[in-house]
């Protein structure tokens, strides 16, 4: 019995501390790909709050709701079922038991998402789900979004906002996308920016104590290699 315990009290002394880490930023500055592989190189959970976002944007559409209707948003936003996988190397979400991660990526809910986010109501029912995934996550998690520092997990353990500027994050979602134009990419991302930033409800913004990164000349494993370090340093310092 003496062994076991000692055994057990050796592992909780060398098992990593859990840690809560949230990164912000606007489209295109690499936080999906950031994030995940932070979270899989260090053995922590995931979840991308904009899918969650997009996910009830598209039960919206499929429901025949006005998406520019925030009374009509308002009234539905509890009916869809959503349920988010946390897993880095293979996140997924459904919806009423519906997988949706292809259908939430479509140019349609896109375009029609920041409508969507900006109704008060729905941030407050995605929020809260959002603040229960992260309290549920033993060995910690990543969270990536818009307003994690700033309104989700305020009290995250690091927070990370990612920066580029907005021609290389154009080009980076015009790769993404086959067939995409360069020009319109940028004009589409910029608007998001501008209604992302400017909603009165949880804008998109830098939280104070955030460590901001510019990925505009950097590869993308060198912003993970930073992250993680950062990660690395603030969990030993617990």
């Amino acid at each position: 019995m003496s062994t076991t315990v000692e055994t057990i009290s050796a592992a909780a002394r060398t098992a990593p501390a859990a840690v809560i880490v949230a990164i912000d930023g606007p489209s295109g500055t690499g936080k999906s790909s950031t994030s995940k592989a932070v979270a899989a190189h260090l053995g922590l959970s995931y979840l991308d709050t904009g899918a969650q976002y997009r996910a009830i944007t598209w039960w919206m559409l499929n429901n025949g709701i006005d998406v520019h209707d925030a009374a009509e948003v308002a009234t539905a936003v509890d009916k869809p079922v959503i349920v988010s996988g946390t897993d880095p190397t293979a996140p997924t979400i459904t919806v009423d038991g519906e997988d949706a991660a292809g259908p939430i990526r479509t140019q349609e809910v896109t375009s029609k998402v920041s409508a969507v986010s900006a109704v008060p109501e729905v941030r407050a029912r995605i929020t809260e789900l959002q603040r229960s995934i992260a309290a549920s996550a033993e060995s910690g998690i990543v969270v990536e979004g818009r307003d994690i520092g700033t309104t989700v997990l305020p009290d995250a353990d690091l927070k990370v906002f990612l920066t580029a500027s907005p021609e290389a994050r154009a080009a980076r979602r015009s790769g993404e996308i086959k067939g995409s134009d360069l020009a319109s990419t940028k004009e589409a991302l910029v608007k998001r920016d501008a209604a992302d930033s400017s909603r009165k409800t949880s804008p998109l913004a830098k939280a104070d104590d955030a460590v901001e990164v510019d990925t505009t000349e950097l590869s993308l494993q060198q912003v993970i290699e930073c992250v993680v370090t950062l990660v690395e340093e603030k969990r030993a310092a617990k």
